[in-house]
């Protein structure tokens, strides 16, 4: 009868403890740095970058954020849009290998941005927007390392790269993906009036929440486990 209880309680605290790992990892996921939407064409042109910024602190506030634009493949005629409460700048330098266009030859692109002077607060995040007119068409996916300073003085760097088939790092940098052109006449001008980025941001919600339910219902199993584990085992020792 012993043994029978202390492996049943052995069960109930193991399952406890890996309901507890699976709702830390889904939070941990939550509170990345992210660039939305998750892909668009190679040499998109006229659509919009969202960088979105959750506070991951329960007692400081975020207070700056600086987005660094790959200069090797640059992204072209970046405008920001102004966000209340906070200063936007956009740093430029030279290109050293500049890009041809219709319009003629680029030497300049923009670097970073760093938005200053607004605060997010604990439980809540922010959305900037970022125009460009020209994506590269000479790369598959795009990094915007970022630097995340709280009131409290602690930067979070979110800037690893993630690999292909490896584990996502623990701050990974947000990543563009460059997909083929699809031969349409611009895959992001539809994004650029506003149709098809509300239908991918729906989509991407969607999908975040039914990672969510997922979550949830892994949660709500292993703690409805638990919980017949321990009423079995109470019931049984009433019985002996």
């Amino acid at each position: 009868m012993s043994t029978t209880r202390a492996a049943l309680r052995r069960a109930a605290t193991v399952t406890a403890l890996t309901a507890a790992s699976v709702l830390a990892a889904a939070g941990a996921a939550a509170a990345h740095v992210t660039v939305h939407p998750e892909s668009y064409a190679k040499g998109a042109t006229d659509g919009v970058l969202t960088f979105r910024v959750p506070n991951e602190e329960d007692t400081a506030a975020t207070t700056k954020v600086e987005v660094v634009l790959p200069t090797d493949h640059p992204v072209l005629g970046v405008l920001v849009t102004p966000q209340a409460g906070w200063t936007a700048k956009v740093t430029t330098t030279k290109l050293k290998n500049p890009v041809k266009t219709d319009d003629g030859t680029i030497t300049e692109a923009a670097s970073e941005i760093t938005w200053t002077g607004g605060k997010i607060g604990p439980g809540q995040y922010q959305d900037f927007d970022v125009a460009f007119g020209q994506l590269p068409e000479d790369t598959d996916q795009l990094t915007f390392k970022t630097l995340q300073t709280y009131s409290d003085g602690k930067v979070v760097r979110w800037i690893e790269v993630p690999q292909s088939g490896d584990d996502e790092p623990e701050n990974p940098a947000p990543t563009l993906k460059l997909t083929a052109a699809d031969g349409t006449a611009s895959s992001a001008a539809p994004a650029a009036r506003g149709g098809s980025a509300k239908a991918t941001a729906a989509s991407d919600a969607s999908d975040s929440t039914a990672r969510g339910l997922g979550i949830a219902g892994l949660i709500v199993g292993a703690l409805g486990l638990a919980a017949a584990a321990f009423t079995f085992v109470r019931t049984r020792g009433a019985r002996s």
